[in-house]
């Protein structure tokens, strides 16, 4: 089959978008994963591969599936999160892209206190609040049900896991890349007024 000549280009925005979050310190390791819906074929989506480095990550490394979960061209197995990468994008079809990564500011905060509040000007306005979900193993469906749930609320931007990341989206992948950058630096900025007030 021929795919449309704008899937390589954003294969290209996913490489250059995964590597910032890595070099921001937004995940670390070969966790994490990250994912975007083609502009004019909204049941395929690229996401990243199991096993790769989102430092390392290149072309190749992000497969295209359908909302199924079928995997239509690319080589390896998606990330064991696309459960509830491809379940966000049936219940907001607005969104059309996914970061999950493991930053520590946010997982420390949430899996501390169970919530993250909003505390900086800059995360008032675009996440508005952040949505804590409980823990539930990595990759299972029950982590997936818990995360969709979180997400089906349309004004829900940003979503932290007990003991394990964070989960941001947006109407592409730079937008949800930047709404990640803002959720940590808000937890970071929370953690510090926490240890000020004691």
């Amino acid at each position: 089959m021929s795919w449309p000549a704008d899937l390589e280009a954003l294969r290209e925005e996913l490489v250059e978008v995964t590597r910032k979050l890595y070099e921001r310190g937004l995940s670390s390791g070969t966790s994490g994963n990250t994912s975007a819906r083609l502009p004019h074929m909204p049941d395929k989506v690229l996401i990243k591969a199991s096993g790769r480095s989102f430092g390392e990550v290149e072309k190749k490394d992000f497969l295209l599936v359908n909302l199924d979960g079928e995997v239509l061209e690319g080589e390896g197995k998606p990330s064991k999160e696309i459960r509830f990468h491809l379940g966000i994008y049936r219940v907001r079809p607005e969104i059309n892209a996914v970061v999950h990564g493991h930053s520590p500011y946010a997982t420390a905060y949430a899996t501390a206190f169970g919530e993250l509040p909003v505390v900086t000007a800059a995360a008032e306005m675009g996440l508005h609040r952040v949505a804590v979900v409980d823990f539930a193993p990595p990759g299972s469906e029950e982590l997936a049900r818990l995360v969709v749930e979180a997400f089906r609320e349309s004004g829900v931007k940003a979503a932290v896991l007990s003991k394990h990341g964070f989960v941001t989206v947006g109407e592409n992948i730079r937008k949800a890349y930047y709404l990640a950058d803002v959720l940590e630096d808000n937890a970071r900025v929370a953690c510090i007024l926490k240890s000020l007030k004691g």
